[in-house]
């Protein structure tokens, strides 16, 4: 007997739209419905999670996010503990920003809204910076793949990123969360990730009751569009996992 496909929901990162899952949903829409929502309409990861646990159909479901959209679906286990199936964790971590990275995101928002009247700083400016820390070396010159984060970061817009600057600076430590989600997990990143460190990755994996951990390797912060074959296969793993869990007697559940 087959086992039932979990409904998935996936969260995009900072300046990403839906195309950030694109290589992932090739592959598992045909078996299972999946929703991606949106992580740059509100200033609030909470108010993020509600949403996104609102456009998902009742009962059981799986989560997984990208960066930001990692600390949406943290946030979603934490306000939906009862209907989740599986977490799955792409280039993110658990813990609260520092002071340091606070004032980071500040300078970046206030870079963006002297832009918009007229200052030294566009948001394209911004965004074309942010850019270039955020893949691996080795593909710097990939004009494909730059051009897609510099679409998917002008249909975010500079009101979305300050939305999603705002989100992130102020979102709670999730490290607790983690040692109580009995679920099945993956956490992903690319071995070569400067924004959110492999050292991240390992210590949620260390902190979820039952996760694997994947390293993408010859990958920077863009894993998923970096590596595709390497981060799909984890969470295609992952979510096999999840289908068993929930199909099987005594399924794994949230206890928080």
């Amino acid at each position: 007997m087959n086992c039932p496909a979990i409904p998935l929901l996936l969260l995009p990162g900072l300046m990403n739209d839906h195309r950030i899952w694109t290589p992932l949903v090739s592959v598992v829409a045909g078996e299972r419905h999946v929703h991606i929502a949106p992580t740059h309409l509100h200033d609030s990861v909470a108010e993020s999670a509600r949403d996104a646990i609102a456009a998902m159909p009742p009962g059981s479901f799986a989560v997984a996010g990208f960066s930001l959209g990692g600390y949406v679906a943290q946030e979603v286990c934490r306000q939906s503990s009862d209907r989740i199936a599986g977490l799955g964790l792409v280039d993110t971590g658990a813990r609260a920003d520092t002071d340091e990275a606070r004032q980071a995101r500040q300078r970046m928002i206030d870079a963006v809204e002297g832009g918009a009247g007229g200052g030294d700083a566009t948001f394209s400016q911004v965004a074309h910076g942010f850019a270039s820390r955020i893949v691996h070396a080795s593909r710097l010159q990939d004009r494909e793949l730059l051009q897609l984060l510099s679409d998917m970061a002008s249909n975010v817009g500079s009101e979305g990123l300050v939305r999603q600057q705002r989100a992130a600076m102020n979102r709670a430590d999730s490290r607790d969360l983690l040692r109580r989600l009995h679920m099945p997990a993956v956490v992903v990143c690319g071995r070569d990730d400067r924004v959110t460190p492999f050292s991240l990755s390992q210590e949620m994996a260390t902190l979820l009751p039952d996760a694997e951990l994947a390293a993408a390797d010859a990958a920077g912060h863009m894993s998923i569009l970096e590596q595709p074959a390497t981060v799909v296969a984890a969470l295609v793993r992952w979510l096999r996992r999840v289908d068993a869990a929930a199909a099987g007697p005594g399924a794994m559940s949230t206890t928080i």
